[in-house]
């Protein structure tokens, strides 16, 4: 399938056909309104009960991750939506006032988390008020600060019967494990996905589980095994992670510890590349990796996040890989945030998917290091990145730029072709028919741009253009020297939404580069957005579980690089054809039960 990159109208037409009907059902034909996800919503004012314009809502998770940044409207008001039921906290600042935080917010399915935000010089104060949404009463929020102003009913409202403080958890006679969470995902497919960070083998059953471990530690466990779909090989991963949450100084350190292991397939003459001593045994590479992760806030306006890993990589030989990784982020309030990010060895998968789901943990499970052979010994790619990169939100649209300088080592690359015996060094890729193949050392520089537009009804579309040094194919007798590094311009459009009613999550994206290169392999290490080649469609179904079981299931389905564009297509001395590929077409579809 990847060795072809002329794909017929129909597969075009059928991937057309699915981007339009993801994109354009209409609310009616929904008849339930499951309500799978809660909001937060609220509004600040000043001691005299005034509105204010301007300040800076930002919204994190209960791990201290920035899920999203709000500016309040001249009304004082903001609103974050189709939130996950978890905990979550709030912090408000704002010039020439005390900064506000929040903890412990609760967010349940339909629900809206209401916070009356009051800002002072000395000090500020959130109130949660827990209602559902469109809910009315005896008495607005306007007479409810119209009461606040008045020193007489101030003990009053204290006193409202049901109203509780929150109080703070003895951390001695909290339980050792509480707050327990899961996934479990069953899925199949058809290629695997190619990225950047490494190879992602569809593994076929994968689980992971989030445990908090007396109050303000967490444990998680996750795992994925199977077989490889095209190699039919046993693979398997696994990981425990451990981190301690403070939520005072935004600090979460956190140490992981990852072992994996998958059988390459065999191929015509293998005896005579890995030695007559592997018979018909298949060569077994394994990892073991271990992180140590850690956020720091230095001042109200700069945070750093910084980590490193060891990665060990046994296949043939033994390799070590020492991976550092920092982002400095600086937040400059309204005109917006300045982010400068490193990366060394292994690319950082914490700073170019800032999610903290299990589901995000199950992906870079799956994502093995890219090893390949050059003269017989096995090496592992190396990406050395620096990238600096501004964002700033403006209303309901946001705007972004980023410029960095790539240089990588002993580059992999995928390729396919019926007279593969035209290179030296292949190594059968484990996750499908390709091979991978060494294409040696390059640096590579590109800058880009984008705009994101937050639309009604969940949905938010963006465009992005830049360039960026993309491979190409020259004339040479030998293929190393003939792929080489090329300015060569980039677009890409995305749209992302949820159907209302059903809760179906849809994310469509498109990445134009011109013909004959590889397209550009960078990972941002600042950018929200990482645009992959071609044709991609993303959809997330909620199904509403029966017989009040708990927990939740959830259909997904992916078709990345659905044209197949981005396949280098290059021709040997001797006339035969191969093709160098980047990002493989993919499709996968699986099922998974969220508790």
């Amino acid at each position: 399938m990847q060795g072809d990159n002329r794909v017929p109208g129909m597969v075009r037409s059928a991937a057309l056909a699915l981007v339009t009907a993801s994109l354009g059902v209409a609310p009616s034909v929904w008849a339930a309104d499951l309500k799978l996800f809660g909001s937060i919503s609220g509004q600040v004012r000043n001691t005299t009960g005034v509105g204010q314009m301007g300040a800076v809502v930002q919204l994190f998770n209960r791990y201290d991750h920035l899920v999203q940044k709000a500016v309040t409207t001249p009304e004082g008001h903001f609103f974050f939506d189709s939130l996950t039921p978890d905990s979550y906290s709030v912090r408000v600042s704002l010039s020439s006032f005390v900064p506000a935080m929040r903890s412990a917010i609760p967010v349940r399915a339909g629900m809206d988390s209401h916070l009356n935000i009051q800002l002072a010089n000395l000090f500020s104060s959130i109130e949660l008020v827990y209602t559902s949404p469109g809910q009315t009463g005896l008495l607005s929020d306007d007479w409810k600060w119209v009461l606040r102003s008045s020193t007489a009913t101030r003990p009053v409202l204290r006193l409202t019967p049901g109203w509780k403080l929150p109080t703070t958890p003895d951390r001695v006679g909290a339980s050792a494990f509480s707050s327990t969470s899961g996934v479990i995902k069953v899925s199949a497919g058809d290629g695997p996905a190619s990225t950047a960070l490494g190879s992602e083998p569809d593994l076929g059953t994968a689980f992971a589980v989030a445990t908090s471990l007396f109050g303000s530690n967490e444990l998680r466990f996750s795992g994925n095994l199977g077989y490889a779909s095209s190699g039919g090989t046993p693979t398997a991963g696994f990981r425990t992670s451990y981190s301690r949450a403070n939520q005072d100084s935004f600090s979460s350190p956190e140490v992981e510890l990852t072992v994996r292991q998958a059988s390459l397939r065999q191929r015509a003459g293998a005896a005579m590349l890995f030695g007559p001593a592997v018979g018909v045994e298949s060569p077994v590479l394994r990892t073991m990796s271990v992180k140590v992760g850690d956020q720091l806030q230095i001042t109200d306006d700069l945070s750093l996040q910084y980590g490193t890993m060891l990665e060990s990589v046994v296949f043939l030989e033994s390799l070590n890989l020492l991976s550092p990784y920092a982002r400095l982020n600086y937040d400059l309030g309204e005109v917006g945030t300045l982010e400068v990010g490193f990366s060394s060895g292994a690319p950082a998968y914490d700073l170019i998917s800032p999610d903290s789901s299990l589901q995000s943990d199950l992906t870079g499970l799956a994502m093995f290091p890219r090893v390949s052979l050059r003269n017989g010994h096995a090496r592992v790619q190396k990406n050395q990145t620096m990238e600096a990169g501004y964002r700033v939100t403006i209303g309901s649209r946001t705007y972004a730029a980023a410029v960095y300088q790539d240089s990588l080592r002993e580059a992999a690359v995928l390729v396919s072709g019926a007279t593969l015996q035209a290179l030296p060094d292949l190594l059968p890729d484990f996750a499908s028919n390709s091979y991978i193949f060494n294409l040696g050392d390059y640096h590579a520089f590109g800058y880009s741009s984008s705009v994101t537009q937050s639309l009604p009804a969940g949905i938010t579309a963006g465009v992005a253009a830049g360039a960026a040094d993309m491979l190409t194919a020259g004339p040479s007798e030998t293929v190393r020297p003939a792929l080489t590094p090329e300015r060569r311009p980039w677009a890409a459009a995305r749209v992302t939404g949820i159907v209302p009613g059903s809760g179906t999550r849809v994310a469509t994206s498109y990445v134009w580069t011109p013909s004959g290169s590889l397209g550009s392999s960078h990972s941002y290490l600042t950018q929200r957005w990482q645009p992959a080649m071609g044709l991609n469609v993303s959809v997330r179904q909620p199904i509403p579980m029966v017989g009040g079981m708990p927990g939740r299931l959830e259909m997904n389905a992916e078709l990345r690089n659905l044209l197949a564009q981005g396949y280098l297509p290059f021709t040997t001395p001797d006339g035969r054809s191969l093709y160098f590929i980047q990002f493989p077409r993919a499709i996968r579809g699986g099922l998974s039960f969220i508790f």
